[in-house]
């Protein structure tokens, strides 16, 4: 089980210095030590509005994060604090609390609009924080909401719109949570009381009209009920007095208003209970090395003047994941192998069976932690590598073959080779006698079990070398005529030619059996590769089907209130989305 983190407060996760947004290391270095699925949760909104008092609650802490006491925009940047997820063991909560947005000090609106586009862009839930009432001023400081299509990037094609891009903009933004402070109206509608989700639908209805002012009334409320189908709505009244506002984090419990009091824990409660673990497209499950990716990744593209990207945030993602993928499986099937195999072993087939087993192992262990694996490189490179192991195996296999071979031939011929050296066999007969000894020596050398795939090369090679010796035995035998020793050369010429035949049979069995095994091996490839795509793809259709219920929901609700022309517009969205899964069937081809 993967270690809990337990961050003592909050660090800088993206600091923003002068206009420029950088990461900070020391962050990026507890995000990669969190192998857990992260929920994150980001708050946006206003400076001095109390975001920071919210997230420290999250946390189960009354500090943390820097509440300030002033006009000023006390947080600067993007905070980060990972605690271990009070209700979902195993998990990490990330909390993500940015810098106020219009700060007077900042003069320019092109940060704050980055911090809100990273804010949507890394969390599961994001929390929009704002004082008093929904009115068109509070809609107003939400033009962020309207601004993301020229801000972030669904896909990296160049040919899709923004109409096009933004419509996928569903499957992957986080859950959406409106957070009213100091809020002092009464929740009802002609008499009859409202919850604060119903007073926030109330508050998206659109206006009827084609002119400037209905259109600046609509564009953020389009953009919203768009953007974030899952939404959510909490009211605060007052925490306590205004003279102790500016100290809020020092008081007592008994000293704050009992009905906030309530109402944060009842935040806390939701939020913790239904924010949802962060994923990418294709239900991939994000931890702390993942988001740290996503941080680099969309940093980067900011700070270089493009959009950041998500289809290209996933396929960088892809890109080092895949590659340790690869590693892991090799290392998976040199373990395998190193506890599994026994060199020699007793034939080939032996051998690459055992690769053939440790191998699908490997393939498994591969498709486990990859995704995203664009044209199957990465399952290429591992096949490739798994195809060098395993020829590697076969030359250590043949080499301690040889090796025991060899030893074992002098073992059992080296007394006889001293008798030829004393004069043993020079005599009337001794040819015979020498040749009698070499075939018992040759049926004790194959009793010997486990001298693996050379036995046979080796002791023929052997024999070769000692041709001389028993030539020149047979011709100094005066025992024998020479008819005799004309026949008993023939004979020794049928015997070798029967042997080379033997040898170029098992060459050939070999090379067989090498072919059978590529074959095999590439069908367990394409075995697993296309139970993989079948799965992501069944998790691809789910997704996509939540996304278009959630839009006909969306457009259903658009038709009933008289708005036409928007719902024909989600309507092509919706039939874009469907077209696109019909025609994104990927391929089954790994050669």
């Amino acid at each position: 089980m993967a270690p809990e983190i337990h961050m003592t407060g909050p660090v800088i996760l993206i600091d923003n210095t002068e206009g420029q947004l950088v990461v900070n290391p020391e962050a990026l270095k507890i995000l990669s030590a969190i192998m857990q699925p992260v929920v994150v949760v980001a708050i946006v909104g206003l400076y001095r509005t109390g975001k920071s008092y919210l997230m420290n609650r999250l946390a189960g802490k009354n500090k943390g994060f820097s509440l300030g006491s002033t006009v000023k925009s006390h947080t600067k940047g993007i905070w980060m604090w990972c605690v271990p997820h009070p209700k979902k063991p195993g998990h990490t909560l990330v909390l993500l609390d940015t810098e106020g947005l219009g700060d007077i000090e900042k003069g320019d609106n092109e940060n704050d609009s980055w911090i809100f586009a990273l804010a949507i862009l890394l969390s599961s839930t994001f929390v929009y924080n704002s004082m008093g009432t929904i009115n068109q001023q509070a809609m107003d400081q939400l033009h962020y909401v309207t601004e993301l299509t020229e801000r972030i990037k669904a896909n990296s094609s160049p040919d899709n719109n923004y109409v096009e891009d933004s419509a996928d903009f569903v499957s992957f933004f986080p859950a959406f949570v409106w957070t009213l402070r100091d809020f002092s109206l009464e929740l009802e509608t002609d008499g009859e009381p409202i919850t604060p989700d119903d007073y926030l639908e109330l508050s998206l209805k659109l206006r009827k009209g084609t002119d400037k002012k209905s259109k600046s009334f609509n564009d953020p409320r389009l953009c919203i009920r768009k953007f974030f189908p899952k939404r959510k709505c909490f009211i605060f009244d007052r925490p306590a007095r205004r003279k102790y506002l500016a100290c809020l984090e020092q008081l007592k419990e008994e000293d704050l208003n009992p009905d906030f009091i309530e109402q944060v824990a009842e935040f806390c409660s939701y939020i913790l209970s239904h924010s949802n673990v962060k994923t990418l497209s294709g239900g991939i499950t994000v931890n702390g090395p993942r988001l740290q990716s996503l941080v680099l990744t969309y940093v980067s593209a900011i700070s270089s003047g493009d959009l950041p990207c998500m289809e290209n945030a996933v396929l960088a993602l892809a890109q080092i994941e895949n590659s340790a993928a690869v590693e892991k499986a090799v290392a998976h099937y040199n373990q395998q192998m190193g506890q599994k195999v026994q060199l020699p072993t007793e034939t080939l087939q032996e051998l690459l069976d055992l690769h053939r087993d440790s191998e699908r192992e490997a393939i498994e262990v591969f498709m486990k932690n990859s995704f995203k694996d664009v044209d199957h490189k990465f399952q290429r490179k591992l096949g490739a590598q798994l195809e060098a192991r395993r020829d590697d195996f076969c030359k250590q296999n043949s080499k301690a073959s040889s090796d025991c071979c060899m030893a074992l031939l002098q073992d059992i011929f080296g007394p006889l080779e001293e008798d030829v050296k004393q004069g043993t066999f020079s005599k009337p007969g001794g040819y015979r006698l020498f040749i009698q000894k070499q075939q018992e020596l040759k049926n004790k050398y194959y009793q010997v079990p486990r001298k693996g795939i050379q036995a046979e090369e080796v002791l023929k090679k052997y024999l070769e070398s000692k041709e001389d010796v028993a030539d020149a035995l047979l011709q100094t035998d005066q025992s024998l005529s020479e008819k005799e020793k004309a026949i008993e050369v023939e004979r020794i010429k049928a015997e070798s030619a029967e042997a080379a035949k033997k040898m170029l049979e098992e060459v050939q069995k070999k090379s067989e059996q090498m072919m059978e095994q590529k074959e095999k091996s590439y069908q367990e490839h394409v075995k697993q590769l296309t139970e993989k795509m079948e799965s992501d793809k069944a998790r691809l259709m789910a997704e996509q089907e939540m996304t278009i219920n959630l839009k006909l929901k969306e457009q259903e609700r658009l038709l009933k209130e008289g708005f036409e022309n928007e719902s024909k517009r989600l309507q092509k969205e919706i039939r874009d989305i469907q077209m696109r899964s019909v025609s994104s069937g990927p391929t089954c081809n790994i050669l």
